[in-house]
C-alpha cells in the first residue's frame, strides 16, 4: 500500500511538532482560553502556561537539531534510535528538555544532578547519547563530561545548556503546527530509566513511545486525573515514579505541575500543605511521595505541629486534608504510618506495586475503603498476571506498558523473561480474591533458617508496630547452625514521637537489648520468626535517591561476614538468651 507521505516533501519546520498523541494533545491544551499554567518551578518563581511551554520546547528542538553532527541528523530523519541525555533537577528547564527531544523523534536519558562525572560517563557510553542537555547549576559539570566523553569515545559529542531557551518568543497557538507525515512509531524508544541497582547494577530500561501517552493515560483514568488538578512533585525524576507516576500522567491530563527539587524539606512542606488550604487559588489536589518523605512528615508533625494551640494547629490539618488524593509507592508503607496518616488525612494513601520494567500493575483506587491492611490493591486491567505456585509465588507479568529493551543488552532482556514470555519480576506475592500481598524479594526477603522460610517483610512489618522503631530492615545473614540467621538492623524513634512511648530510656542508643526485643514481639511473631541479631543504627537507615533501603548493600555492610566479632551487633544465643557482643 502506497502512504500519500511517500510521494510528498516531508512536513517539517521550525514550528511544526511530530505527529504524536502527546503532542497532539499538548496543542490543544495550548490553544484553550484563557490559558491555564501547565508547570510552575517553585526553585525559580516561574509559572508557565502549555503555549509558553510549547514556544519554548520547539526553541530549543531547533537548537539541538542544529548541534548534532550530519550522521545523527540523518538518522533522525530515517526514524533510527538516537538517544539524548539530561541532567537537571525537577523544574521547567527539565520539562523543557525532556519535550525537545522527543519533539526530535529521539529518545530521552534523564540523569541525577548528583550524579558523578563518572557515572556520567558511563551512563553516556552505555545510551551511546549524542548529546548531554544540562540545566543552568549543573552545565559546568556537564561541560568537563562532554570533554571526557569526547576525548574517549565519541568525538562529536556536546553539551548543551537549557536555561537560555526557557523564555523564548511565545508562539502564537495557531502558529504551532502538528505534522501532517506519518506518525511517530509508538513502538519506538522515548525514555530511557536507569534502575536503581536495588537487587543488581543498573541497567538501562528502554521505554517506549507509548510510555510517555497510553501508559499516561492509563494512570492519569485511574486516578481520575483532570485540568483541575495540581500535584506537588518533590520527587527525583530520573526515576519511575518521578516521570512515570508524577510527570507524564499529569502533563497529559492537563493537570499543573509544581515542582520543588533539591533536599526535601519538612517545613516547607507543611507550609505549603497549609498555603493550599487556606487559599482556593493555591489548592493542591495530589500528593505522591515515598515511604521516607511521608515518616519524616509524621516526625515534623509529632515533634513540632502537634505541639501547637489548636487555632494554629488546625489550618496545618486543613493542608494535609485538602487533597483528592495522596500516593505511595517505590516500596511498601509501614502499617503504622499508613495508620498514622489514614487517621490524619481522613482517607487511606494510595499504594501500588510496580517497577520500571513493567509499571504499576497493582493499585488501590480512588476512594478506596475497602482494601484489607498490608495490601497493594487490585490488578490493574488490562494486564495478564500469575503467581508461579498458583495464589501465592514469583509475580509473572505481561503487561502493555513493560519496556521495550534492556539498553543495548539482548541477553539480559531475553533472560527477564520466562519460557512463555512472562517477565519475571523476582517479586513474591500472596492473592487472596482480588487483593494482592507483597510478601518481598525472592533473593533478599525470603530467610532460610533453622528449616523455615521466612518472610523477611513479615518481620519488618511486626518489629514497626513496636511503638520505639523507627525503621527496620531484616535479613538473612549466613550462619553454621541454622543456614541463616534473621537479623534486623533498626532505628529508634524519638522520645516524643509518640504519646504512648513506653520506655524513655529507649532513646538512648544503648538501652534496647535483643532480649526485650524478643520479648516485645513473642506475642506477634512464631519464636523461630524472632531476630537473633540485633544491631541499631543512629538517625535514618541509608537509603537511595528514591528512598529505597538497598539490603544487597547494607546487608552486608552491617551485618559482616566477621559479625560474631563486631562490637554493634548482639547476638541471642538460645540456651542462656545472653548477648555475645555488647554494644
Amino acid at each position: 500500500m502506497v502512504d500519500r507521505t511517500s510521494v510528498v516533501p516531508s512536513h517539517v519546520g521550525d514550528n511544526v511538532l511530530p505527529n504524536t498523541p502527546l503532542f497532539s494533545r499538548l496543542v490543544r491544551f495550548a490553544s484553550q482560553i484563557p490559558a491555564r499554567i501547565a508547570i510552575e518551578d517553585v526553585r525559580v518563581e516561574l509559572q508557565k502556561t502549555h503555549i509558553h511551554l510549547l514556544s519554548d520546547v520547539l526553541a530549543f528542538r531547533n537548537t539541538l537539531l542544529n548541534a548534532l553532527d550530519d550522521a545523527t541528523r540523518k538518522a533522525l530523519e530515517n526514524r533510527k534510535e538516537v538517544y539524548m541525555a539530561i541532567v537537571a533537577p525537577g523544574g521547567y528547564e527539565y520539562t523543557v528538555a525532556m519535550l525537545a527531544v522527543l519533539a526530535l523523534g529521539a529518545a530521552a536519558v534523564p540523569m541525577t544532578p548528583a550524579v558523578p562525572v563518572s557515572e556520567a560517563a558511563y551512563f553516556i557510553q552505555k545510551s551511546r547519547s549524542a548529546l548531554v542537555l544540562a540545566s543552568s547549576e549543573n552545565i559546568d559539570k556537564c561541560c568537563l563530561l562532554a570533554r571526557r566523553i569526547c576525548s574517549t569515545s565519541n568525538a562529536q559529542f556536546r553539551a548543551v545548556e537549557i536555561r537560555p531557551f526557557v523564555s523564548s518568543p511565545t508562539l502564537g497557538a495557531e502558529e504551532v503546527i502538528i505534522s501532517s507525515d506519518r506518525a511517530l512509531e509508538e513502538n519506538a524508544p522515548a525514555v530511557v530509566i536507569f534502575t536503581s541497582g536495588t537487587t543488581g547494577p543498573p541497567k538501562g530500561a528502554v521505554m517506549r513511545r507509548s510510555y510517555v501517552f497510553d501508559c499516561a493515560l492509563s494512570i492519569a483514568d485511574h486516578y481520575h486525573l483532570t485540568e483541575d488538578d495540581v500535584i506537588l512533585h518533590l520527587l527525583p525524576v530520573h526515576h519511575a515514579t518521578g516521570v512515570g507516576i508524577n510527570f507524564f500522567p499529569f502533563l497529559v491530563s492537563g493537570s499543573r505541575i509544581e515542582f520543588r527539587s533539591g533536599a526535601f524539606d519538612e517545613a516547607w512542606t507543611w507550609k505549603r500543605w497549609k498555603e493550599g488550604a487556606a487559599h482556593p487559588s493555591r489548592r493542591l489536589t495530589f500528593f505522591s511521595a515515598v515511604p521516607t518523605i511521608w515518616m519524616r512528615l509524621r516526625r515534623f508533625y509529632q515533634t513540632h505541629l502537634r505541639k501547637l494551640p489548636a487555632h494554629e494547629l488546625a489550618p496545618y490539618v486543613a493542608g494535609a486534608r485538602q487533597f483528592r488524593a495522596c500516593l505511595c509507592g517505590t516500596s511498601a508503607l509501614p502499617q503504622p504510618l499508613n495508620d498514622f496518616w489514614t487517621d490524619l488525612l481522613q482517607q487511606n494513601i494510595l499504594q501500588r506495586y510496580g517497577a520500571t520494567d513493567f509499571g504499576a500493575i497493582f493499585k488501590m483506587r480512588l476512594g478506596d475503603k475497602d482494601t484489607p491492611k498490608g495490601s497493594v490493591g487490585e490488578l490493574e486491567s488490562g494486564v495478564d498476571v500469575k503467581l508461579s505456585e498458583g495464589n501465592e509465588g514469583e509475580i509473572l507479568v505481561k503487561s502493555p506498558h513493560m519496556l521495550m529493551k534492556y539498553l543495548h543488552d539482548s541477553e539480559g532482556t531475553a533472560t527477564a523473561h520466562d519460557e512463555y514470555g512472562y517477565f519475571r519480576t523476582g517479586d513474591l506475592a500472596r492473592r487472596e480474591g482480588k487483593y494482592y500481598f507483597i510478601l518481598g524479594r525472592a533473593s533478599l526477603d525470603i530467610i532460610k533458617s533453622g528449616g523455615y522460610k521466612i518472610s523477611a517483610l513479615d518481620v519488618e512489618r511486626e518489629l514497626l508496630g513496636l511503638p520505639y522503631i523507627a525503621e527496620a530492615m531484616v535479613v538473612g545473614v549466613a550462619d553454621e547452625e541454622f543456614g541463616q540467621r534473621v537479623a534486623a538492623l533498626v532505628s529508634l524513634q524519638e522520645e516524643d514521637m509518640t504519646m504512648d512511648f513506653p520506655d524513655k530510656r529507649l532513646n538512648t542508643r544503648n538501652s534496647l537489648t535483643i532480649d526485650k526485643l524478643r520479648r516485645d514481639l513473642r506475642g506477634r511473631l512464631a519464636g523461630y520468626k524472632l531476630p537473633t541479631l540485633l544491631r541499631i543504627v543512629n538517625g535514618e537507615l541509608p537509603k537511595t535517591a528514591t528512598g529505597k533501603v538497598q539490603k544487597k548493600i547494607l546487608g552486608p555492610q552491617f551485618f559482616p561476614r566477621a559479625w560474631s566479632s563486631c562490637p554493634g551487633i548482639q547476638k541471642w544465643v538460645p540456651d542462656t538468651g545472653r548477648q555475645l557482643a555488647k554494644l
